[in-house]
């Protein structure tokens, strides 16, 4: 006996069935009867009562037994972001002193006592002018608005347990933070009213026009604008648009 009937000994029914299907496109034809058709309508008609069907939009929540359409309540508690204009901010509010405390407990660690950060934890308070080299960017003169920083903090915040602050003592880290940058006073008292009305010195350091010109191209493989008459009208020097380590592209030297 050949090794290929050992091997046919072997071959589960599914395997020698599907070898069949496949090995069918040399053995020869023939033409279908009637009864042949009967039975492959009858067949096709089983598998159809056995096939998935998909569901109605409105039912696919519970189409495998399994899931429930979120409550308000239940989308409440994962909409946490809040608008640069304050929108979202819960009740509740924090004091520079106490920011201080839960500050030192839960964030000095990484950041430093004051801001200054701790090995390759970013610095959230410094000096620095962004119009230098190489600026140093924190809260105080980089972030455009104080609600930000309050977003971030109660969603990503602490580190080893994000979202874990209750909002007083969310309030009252902003409220240490923006006077550790000397944005704020010391008696200076976060909450979803003042907050938003905190003007960051960078507020309007973001622009959201963009100086390039529009330009197109259109493809051609005849008649093509010859080489000598296209023009550079403008770059992007002269617009602080491509910064390096170094500095600003207006600052190196031409290739």
């Amino acid at each position: 006996m050949s090794s290929w009937d050992n091997r046919n000994k072997r071959l589960p029914a599914v395997t020698m069935a599907a070898a069949l299907i496949v090995m069918g496109a040399a053995l020869p034809s023939r033409a279908a009867s009637p009864a042949d058709d009967a039975a492959n309508a009858a067949e096709a008609a089983a598998l159809a009562k056995t096939a998935p069907v998909m569901p109605a939009e409105s039912d696919r929540v519970n189409h495998y037994g399994y899931g429930t359409v979120p409550t308000a309540a239940q989308i409440a508690g994962w909409a946490i972001d809040i608008r640069p204009d304050g929108r979202g901010l819960p009740d509740g509010s924090g004091t520079v002193e106490h920011g201080a405390d839960v500050y030192a407990q839960q964030c000095a660690g990484c950041h430093g006592t004051f801001g200054e950060g701790e090995g390759r934890y970013p610095k959230l308070a410094s000096d620095s002018k962004l119009t230098g080299d190489q600026p140093t960017k924190a809260v105080g003169n980089y972030w455009p608005y104080a609600t930000t920083l309050w977003d971030y903090i109660n969603r990503a915040m602490p580190f080893p347990a994000p979202h874990s602050l209750s909002a007083n003592d969310v309030y009252a880290i902003t409220a240490y933070i923006l006077n550790l940058n000397n944005v704020v006073p010391d008696s200076f008292v976060a909450d979803r009213n003042s907050l938003p009305k905190v003007v960051m010195p960078n507020r309007h350091g973001f622009s959201l026009r963009d100086p390039r010109p529009d330009t197109a191209a259109t493809e051609c493989m005849t008649h093509c604008l010859p080489a000598a008459d296209v023009k550079i009208t403008s770059t992007a020097e002269g617009k602080d648009l491509t910064p390096r380590t170094s500095g600003p592209l207006d600052a190196m030297a031409p290739k």
